[in-house]
């Protein structure tokens, strides 16, 4: 099981530091996140200042971007850094790509997705082999690639795509057509063994797939400490809030609480949220424990399960040292 990291969200003059430190503890990745900041900007810094750590989005917004720039973004990172970088996508939901955005929300989403990233496969294909761009599906025609815009081949072309998602859906595509699947944070070791997993199953037996060659990536809600409970608290009241995300909730039989959540969500009454949390919740969905159980509890909560994995607290250099090393190590 690999180990990895989050960037905290900072400037981008900070990143080189905390890029160091993660490669220094031993991290496997970095993973930086597209909330408050881009997401592909401090992948240029990771890149530059360290050697051996790998780097990618988790996640970069997908519907929010066209092929072509998510395929220029990846290949320049993939060349700068000898091949470390892995391109993490999400769809995000349908309010926050209309309203936040301004684009418009597709009729099928894993259609849509599936067409991005066999779009972008085109593009590297072309840049790559030279390949006459020929592609032509539902939401993009891409016909067009003049020796002025092509970047031409690079050492290490065959750059990782990983998907996130919360539902089968999105879970079934990795299987068919990723590298990689990024399990959402909102989840329970039951909802990953009993609802992600078998549809990233399906859907690599549907294209002659093995499981082995699609990288289950998790990010973990865990708290060691009061404080930290009620941040995952607070953080789970607003993923259980959205309505998409309500099958989590719904197989352990908490969806009335998920609509309550919903409501309070609607009216912006975010601080009356992390009430409905319960203890009971909180255990399901967040690893609680403390610092002397905390490594082995982790690993044997996703052992069989995770190929790579991610505490959800971001790593801040020079707080918890010991803490990260006893997990890496």
């Amino acid at each position: 099981m690999l180990l990895d990291a989050r960037l905290p969200l900072s400037a981008l003059s900070d990143v080189p530091a905390i890029a160091r430190a993660a490669e220094e503890i031993g991290f496997d990745a970095l993973w930086t996140s597209e909330t408050e900041h881009d997401p592909f900007l401090p992948c240029a810094l990771i890149a530059e200042h360290t050697r051996e750590l790998q780097f990618g989005t988790a996640i970069a917004v997908s519907f929010a971007r066209s092929p072509a720039t998510l395929a220029y973004s990846a290949w320049d990172l993939a060349a700068q850094s000898g091949g470390r970088f892995i391109m993490g996508l999400g769809t995000q939901v349908k309010a926050h790509i209309e309203r936040r955005f301004g684009l418009p929300w597709p009729d099928s989403v894993t259609g849509k997705l599936r067409e991005q990233i066999l779009a972008i496969r085109a593009l590297w294909d072309c840049w790559q082999n030279g390949t006459k761009l020929n592609f032509r599906g539902v939401y993009y025609k891409l016909t067009l690639m003049s020796p002025f815009f092509n970047p031409g081949p690079i050492q290490h072309p065959n750059i990782p795509i990983y998907i996130a998602g919360v539902n089968k859906g999105l879970a079934k595509l990795a299987g068919e057509v990723c590298d990689g699947f990024q399990v959402h944070p909102f989840h329970s070791a039951r909802y990953l063994r009993e609802v992600i997993l078998p549809a990233i199953q399906e859907g690599a037996g549907k294209e002659g797939r093995q499981m082995k060659d699609i990288s289950v990536s998790v990010t973990a809600f865990t708290a060691t400490d009061p404080e930290e409970e009620i941040f995952a608290r607070t953080q789970l009241a607003f993923y259980a809030s959205t309505p998409s995300y309500r099958p989590v909730m719904d197989l352990h039989g908490w969806v009335t609480t998920a609509e309550k959540l919903s409501a309070h969500a609607a009216r912006g009454e975010w601080d009356e949220m992390p009430v409905l949390i319960t203890d009971e919740m909180l255990n399901e969905f967040c690893l609680t424990t403390n610092e002397a159980g905390f490594v082995p509890a982790l690993k044997d909560k996703y052992h069989g399960m995770a190929d790579r994995l991610t505490v959800y607290n971001p790593f801040v250099p020079g707080r918890r040292v010991e803490f990260w090393k006893q997990l890496i190590h």
